[in-house]
């Protein structure tokens, strides 16, 4: 996918997107999806002073919510006053199922009001409830995150937002409130998907290069805590390689950050688009291929910092750390 939409995805047609003045108020936000990221938040959200309304299938998450001052929406519809709706799911049927008629978001939300959906899910999907809100009037940011449930928590996460500058003005505010950075990827709520992709491929990437070098130095005696401290006080000491290393080093993997499903599901998005536009990814391919292995092993509630486990097994590292 490109920048120019040359694949056939487009920005969605708004006659008034470019010109309109901000003039809206955020009083009461919805939030869908109460997961570890989506609790996150929603508790930051309701900090900030604003009027939430959550909705999850899982009633003990919305219980716990309401508990610390959110308001309960039993049913989606309930969502039909907030001026925003943020949503935090976890793959494309989902969000589908949450976001298009029949029953949907767009089929009931404000003229105006703003979709906000912060999930990894597909350019392709993005696109169409772009088009969905804006033949209805109503308005589309794709927001997806770097960074961990930790991250949002303290609002360190790194947000990538792309929709139409009126619309991104109406609601940077928030966004600007929920992380540590705001980056505008551009117009096309597309793109911003299509960047999630793009960094979850070079983390995955990432990752598998560092378990197999740890892999290799513990295999030749050294201690795996102090080539940890050695490559990430040198020339790896980017957040990916501490965060995910000291991880490996430690055998933490579980509760995971991001489990082994979703890990696969992200990277056979991103090569889906790499597909698409007709570029090969063959390491990303490989690391797609191990992350398989690993839920064929049963390790489905394992973080993917578990690549680490997985290298130590491969050498034949007896304590498999």
């Amino acid at each position: 996918m490109t920048a120019s939409g040359n694949s056939g995805l487009r920005p969605a047609k708004r006659a008034s997107g470019r010109g309109r003045a901000v003039k809206f108020a955020i009083r009461r936000v919805g939030v869908v999806g109460l997961g570890r990221m989506g609790h996150a938040f929603t508790t930051n959200l309701i900090a900030d002073g604003y009027h939430v309304l959550v909705h999850d299938r899982d009633p003990k998450r919305v219980a716990n919510l309401v508990a610390e001052g959110a308001h309960r929406a039993a049913v989606l519809k309930d969502l039909a006053i907030c001026d925003v709706v943020l949503t935090s799911l976890q793959d494309d049927d989902t969000l589908a199922e949450i976001a298009l008629p029949p029953g949907g978001l767009a089929s009931f939300m404000k003229v105006n009001a703003v979709h906000i959906s912060m999930s990894t899910v597909s350019p392709v999907l993005s696109g169409r409830i772009a088009e969905e809100h804006a033949t209805r009037g109503q308005d589309y940011v794709a927001a997806p995150v770097l960074g961990n449930v930790e991250f949002a928590r303290i609002r360190q996460l790194f947000i990538l937002a792309a929709g139409a500058p009126s619309v991104l003005a109406k609601v940077r505010s928030l966004l600007d409130r929920l992380g540590h950075r705001l980056f505008v990827i551009g117009e096309d709520a597309t793109m911003a998907n299509l960047f999630k992709l793009a960094a979850i491929a070079l983390t995955a990437t990432t990752l598998d290069c560092m378990v197999e070098v740890l892999a290799l130095l513990r295999q030749a005696g050294m201690n795996s805590q102090h080539s940890f401290e050695v490559l990430t006080n040198t020339l790896f000491d980017s957040r990916v390689h501490r965060n995910y290393g000291l991880k490996m080093v430690e055998a933490d993997h579980s509760p995971p950050g991001m489990a082994i499903p979703l890990a696969i599901n992200d990277l056979r998005l991103a090569l889906a688009e790499a597909g698409r536009e007709a570029v090969p990814m063959p390491a990303v391919n490989l690391v797609h291929d191990r992350l398989v292995a690993m839920a064929a092993r049963g390790w489905t509630d394992l973080d993917r910092s578990a690549l680490g486990l997985l290298a130590a097994i491969d050498a034949s590292l007896d304590d498999h750390r």
